[in-house]
């Protein structure tokens, strides 16, 4: 009889446990869902400031790049051609004389945010003497949003 007193005792402890390890299983679910849902807001904040920060930092760089193609040309005379491109910051093209680079600190081409070439075609519009563009996120032409087209002359 203690026997099995003992032993419906040992059922009701292994039952109890059983249950409470169940609550303990729904109860991390409902935080990691929590924690999902947390991370989804906050992460989709996140991405879409860092793609703005990467728009103000091409702007930023084609700055940098204006004020290079300005001494490139108190030095040469001229805006470097379009053909040319900002390759005449780093090699002088042939046949410019009085070039004094390289006006770029690196040994290539800048790239913009995204690890693209920047575009560069003189004269630009709206009677610019130069324009220095990027398409973006996406690598193309056109596009809204992140993938939105960034240039010197806006």
């Amino acid at each position: 009889m203690n026997k099995t007193r003992h032993h419906a005792r040992g059922l009701r402890a292994r039952a109890a446990l059983a249950r409470s390890r169940g609550m303990t299983l729904i109860e991390i679910l409902v935080v990691l869902v929590l924690i999902g849902v947390v991370l989804g807001v906050v992460g989709g904040n996140f991405i879409g400031k860092g793609e703005k920060a990467k728009a103000d930092a091409a702007k930023i760089e084609m700055g940098q790049i204006g004020q290079t193609l300005d001494l490139y040309k108190l030095e040469v005379g001229r805006y470097p051609s379009t053909q040319e491109g900002l390759q005449a910051l780093i090699a002088a093209p042939p046949g410019v004389s009085n070039w004094n680079g390289p006006y770029w600190k690196k040994s290539t081409t800048p790239k913009d945010p995204w690890g693209n070439d920047y575009r560069y075609a003189a004269p630009g519009q709206n009677n610019a003497p130069y324009e220095i563009s990027s398409y973006g996120a996406d690598g193309r032409e056109g596009g809204e949003g992140a993938n939105k087209d960034i240039s010197s002359s806006q």
